[in-house]
């Protein structure tokens, strides 16, 4: 939202709320700075009257999406007048028992970067003050596990800002069989981490389908660009399992690889099967689905693949495009 709309819609929210009588649009017109500029002489709007109801009426349905209660009730000069009572507009008491408060606590305490961890210092606050105990030890006994989420990516944060107001956002992407990033232009719609890595789910726009994007492979900044989304966000976004299909976690199939004794510990801990070659490497079996081409160029020459022969062709051609790049 734009910081003058925004400003605008505060205000307007500012005086329905300390009214106690009904105000008109006439009144509410000339007590807000940004309807008086629409409709002073000179200004360049083409009928002033009517941009000011356009505007009014804009910000009127803007205040009631976001939740705010605004009643239209007749004055006794017989204009329309608005107001917003503030015992309809109160959030109830909160109330949470113990487990629920840990809860909450301990997803206060999650995140350990700058930016976040002053958010997520004032929610626990608010979250004392609503009925956390302070002898609740969100951590468990002690304290003794103490719960991070790790964020590496400088990414994460304008992504999640982008998450956050319904932004598209624009990114420079290096694919995994790829010597060069590419633009992507992408309607954001979930966050997440699996196995210690951060990725995006999304509405990829130039290619117009679903995409997932790891975050460690934006290269650059992400800028966010004005306008609305093109696509309706699903109920569902399944980020892990597109994630989990290029690695091969629900193949039904096995490939044999080669790998050298001191590397590819991700290989490693989904082999299963590992037998000793001698000379610095050992023989791996691993489950073979879509996409694992792409995740075995990752390890270089640290990796060979032996079979299944497709799945060698496939890594080759990639190593080949990204020596041509």
């Amino acid at each position: 939202m734009a910081i003058a709309k925004a400003e605008r819609l505060m205000n307007l929210a500012l005086c329905l709320l300390g009214t106690r009588r009904p105000l008109s649009k006439r009144e509410l017109r000339d007590s807000i700075e940004a309807y008086v500029e629409a409709v002073r002489p000179g200004s360049g709007a083409a009928g002033s009257d009517d941009s000011f109801n356009r505007m009014f009426e804009r910000d009127k349905d803007d205040l009631r999406e976001l939740g705010l209660v605004i009643e239209t009730v007749e004055n006794l000069d017989g204009e329309t007048g608005y107001l917003a009572r503030r015992d309809s507009n109160r959030l109830p008491p909160i109330t949470l028992d113990a487990e629920e408060a840990a809860a909450l606590g301990l997803a206060a305490k999650v995140w350990q970067q700058a930016r976040l961890a002053g958010a997520a210092s004032g929610a626990l606050q608010k979250l004392r003050a609503a009925g956390l105990p302070e002898d609740v030890d969100p951590y468990g006994a002690h304290g003794a596990l103490e719960p991070r989420i790790p964020v590496h990516e400088a990414a994460f944060e304008p992504l999640m800002l982008a998450l956050r107001d319904r932004r598209p956002v624009v990114f420079d992407y290096r694919k995994a069989n790829a010597a060069q990033p590419g633009q992507r232009h992408v309607e954001p719609w979930a966050l997440e981490c699996w196995r210690g890595h951060w990725y995006l789910a999304g509405w990829d726009r130039d290619r117009g389908a679903e995409r997932v994007f790891r975050l460690s492979r934006i290269t650059g900044k992400v800028r966010s660009r004005s306008g609305r989304f093109t696509v309706p966000v699903p109920d569902v976004v399944t980020v892990r399992e597109t994630v989990a299909s290029w690695a091969g976690e629900s193949a039904d199939r096995s490939a044999r690889i080669r790998l050298r004794s001191d590397a590819g510990y991700p290989l490693r801990a989904k082999a299963t099967a590992v037998r000793e070659l001698g000379e610095g490497w050992d023989e791996l079996e691993i489950p073979y689905g879509h996409g694992l081409d792409a995740w075995l160029v990752e390890f270089g020459p640290d990796v060979v693949v032996l079979e299944p022969a497709e799945l060698r062709a496939d890594v080759v051609d990639r190593l080949r495009a990204v020596a041509k790049g």
